[in-house]
């Protein structure tokens, strides 16, 4: 694999453009950006309700994003302070248009959007007009883009904004301007802001400068913006870093496989004498982007899990880059029209099934609407209510009426009066008193159960295993609900049959 910024000039590649092809004209730019951001725009639409159901990680946000911004800040001192931006962003948008599933996701249909145009533009930039278009085609198409546009987090706005700061990027090896260096550090920080792994985005352009044999007066200006990104980025990693509990559930990497494939095939394409039409080839600044941030995810899991598919979803942007100016390299083939053809209706007739899958319930771990909704109807008014664990009652309080007329028989302070996602449980002690004075107890156990070596999850279970039996459980994505009735109690009404699992 090479990543040389030469033209390449051997028999059989591609020739050099001519000098009148390195100003496209302004409907070429406009196609390279409007297209892909329009494609992407209707893909993140489609089906943006997934059934009206929201998954954990988007709960989070729909419940932190409708405090005060107050009682947000106090909350992100203890904890997920990472998204700290992002849950103040998203508090503005609920004020202007109203909390629901449509302002919740918009943002990140927006921004994907956006990532797309910025990743058109950047192909344009390193290979010419339609490379670039190809590429923002591409990057629209990719199923975990497809994905996380429709998600109310943070990675969708941290993804554009490293589109556009690659974009600037390049455009700074070319042009002298301290403001256009202020602009990339700027847009470069945001991204850090909203979520700290951006960092390895900034590294990674650091390895493409390098490659490039960039001029040392670039290298310096680049040394001087990333140390500022750094320096401004260094305070929410130095108190994030308390806050590492956060990432306790990971266990291995998560999904890495979707991305391995994509930098194999990103190494493929690189195969083929791509052209380049700049001080930066298209190699040079997507194989970093591609490889770098997830290589060193998952070098550091070795030490500690850390390695999350959505950390580094940016390093797509390397792959539809690549892809883009491959494509654009076998259109110029002799008789390349039927392989083409019939490669690109495959590719695409392919995407069909993991594009009607990501729009339901089930392609995310789990759904907090019903498990909310399972609470609902399996308990009674006067029930009491049970989380195994505890952290996990977010779950089940996207909308609080669902849970209105149980009592919580473990909770000692509500999440918003004390500041923190779940709320302040009662002394173990405590909670096996309050159990034992119910008859019917709702319980909510998620596929990633509290540890039995915590008192209180201990209590919990203690008391259900010797003082209650199973009576009905419900099953739904990522999560059981099971009632429970006292061994001794007055004989329970008529309802569903126990489903053992």
């Amino acid at each position: 694999m090479s990543l040389d910024v030469r033209a390449p000039a051997a028999t059989g590649s591609d020739p050099a453009p001519p000098p009148c092809a390195h100003r496209p004209s302004a409907r070429l730019k406009a196609l390279a950006a409007v297209l892909p951001a329009s494609l992407a725009l209707v893909m993140g639409l489609w089906g943006i309700r997934r059934q009206n159901t929201m998954w954990g990680d988007e709960a989070v946000t729909y419940q932190l994003a409708q405090r005060e911004p107050s009682q947000i800040w106090h909350t992100v001192q203890h904890v997920d302070l990472v998204h700290a931006l992002h849950y103040a962003v998203m508090h503005v948008v609920f004020d202007l248009f109203g909390a629901g599933l449509l302002s919740l996701r918009l943002p990140s249909v927006l921004a994907m959007a956006a990532a797309a145009s910025g990743v058109g533009l950047l192909g344009l930039r390193l290979a010419g007009p339609r490379a670039g278009l190809l590429a923002g085609l591409v990057f629209a198409l990719l199923p975990q883009v497809q994905k996380y546009a429709q998600e109310g987090r943070s990675y969708a706005l941290v993804c554009a904004l490293i589109a556009w700061a690659s974009c600037a990027l390049v455009a700074n090896v070319s042009r002298r301007g301290r403001w256009r260096w202020a602009a990339y550090g700027l847009t470069m920080l945001l991204a850090c802001l909203l979520h700290e792994f951006a960092v390895l985005a900034l590294a990674a352009h650091g390895v493409t400068l390098i490659v490039s044999r960039t001029p040392k007066r670039v290298l310096r200006a680049w040394g001087v913006t990333a140390a500022g990104v750094v320096i401004g980025l260094l305070p929410l990693v130095v108190v994030s870093a308390g806050q590492s509990e956060q990432v306790s559930w990971i266990g291995g990497p998560v999904r890495p496989y979707p991305l391995l494939v994509a930098v194999v095939v990103g190494i493929l394409c690189t195969r083929a004498p791509l052209r380049s039409r700049g001080p930066v080839s298209a190699a040079a600044l997507a194989v970093p982007i591609l490889v770098l941030p997830g290589a060193l995810l998952l070098t550091a899991s070795l030490i500690k899990p850390i390695f999350v598919d959505r950390y580094v979803l940016f390093s797509y942007i390397g792959i539809a880059v690549l892809l883009g100016v491959w494509l654009d390299h076998v259109r110029r083939l002799p008789r390349y029209i039927p392989t083409v053809s019939i490669a690109a209706v495959a590719a695409l007739a392919a995407l069909i099934p993991s594009s009607l899958s990501l729009r339901t319930p089930q392609s995310r771990s789990n759904d907090a609407t019903a498990i909310g909704a399972a609470v609902l109807e399996q308990g009674r008014p006067g029930d009491g209510l049970v989380y195994l664990a505890g952290r996990h009652r977010i779950l089940a309080a996207t909308y609080p009426g669902d849970t209105l007329h149980l009592t919580d028989l473990a909770l000692a302070q509500g999440p918003v009066e004390s500041n923190t996602l779940a709320g302040v449980e009662l002394p173990a002690r405590d909670i096996a008193a309050r159990m034992m004075q119910f008859h019917r107890i709702v319980t909510v156990r998620v596929a990633r159960a509290g540890s039995l070596s915590d008192p209180q999850e201990k209590a919990k279970t203690d008391t259900l295993r010797h003082h209650f039996r199973e009576y009905a459980t419900t099953r739904v994505n990522g999560a059981r609900i099971t009632v429970y009735v006292r061994d001794h109690g007055p004989p329970p009404k008529a309802g569903t049959p126990v489903q053992h699992p």
